[in-house]
C-alpha cells in the first residue's frame, strides 16, 4: 500500500504533537523533497502546489481546513510509513522540526521550486494559484544543497 501525505503527516503529529496547519505542511514538504533525494523516490504521490504562503499539498489542506493548530489527521495511518520513509521524516524533524511556520515559510519563498513555479504560471508572490511544484524542480534544487 502507498503512503500518502496524510499519513506522512499523521507521523509528524505522533513526533511532534500539535502544530500549526502551516508548519504541518512545511514538514510535509521538506519530507517529500528530500525522499527525492535520498531514497530516489517519492514519499508519496499527492501533487504539492506553490500557494501564496508556500508549498501546501491540497488533499492535506482539505485534511485540516479551518484548523490553525493541528493535532490529529483523522484519516493518517502513521503506521504506513517503512523504516526507511521513517528515517527519512525523522531527519528531517530534527533539522526543521524546531522551526517556525514563519521561518519555514519564509525559507520555501527563497528556495526556486516554488519561486519558479509561480515565475512559470504567471503568479505574483502574494496572489493566489495552485502552480504545481514538479519532482524534477525538488530533486533538481535540493541534491545540489
Amino acid at each position: 500500500m502507498s503512503v500518502r501525505a496524510e499519513d506522512v503527516a499523521a507521523y509528524i503529529l505522533s513526533s511532534q504533537g500539535s502544530m500549526p496547519a502551516m508548519k504541518l505542511q512545511k514538514l510535509v514538504y521538506y519530507s517529500l523533497a528530500w525522499s527525492l533525494v535520498w531514497d530516489d523516490k517519492p514519499l508519496f504521490e499527492e501533487t504539492i502546489e506553490a500557494w501564496a504562503n508556500g508549498p501546501v499539498i491540497r488533499e492535506l489542506y482539505d485534511a485540516h481546513r479551518g484548523q490553525f493548530s493541528v493535532s490529529s489527521i483523522p484519516d493518517g495511518a502513521p503506521d504506513l510509513l517503512d523504516t526507511d520513509q521513517r528515517e527519512t521524516v525523522d531527519t528531517v524533524l530534527q533539522f526543521y522540526g524546531d522551526k517556525s511556520s514563519q521561518w519555514l515559510s519564509d525559507l520555501t519563498h527563497t528556495e526556486a521550486p516554488w519561486r519558479d513555479a509561480r515565475e512559470e504560471n504567471g503568479l505574483d508572490s502574494g496572489e493566489r494559484g495552485r502552480a504545481p511544484i514538479t519532482h524534477a524542480s525538488l530533486h533538481e534544487y535540493y541534491s545540489a544543497l
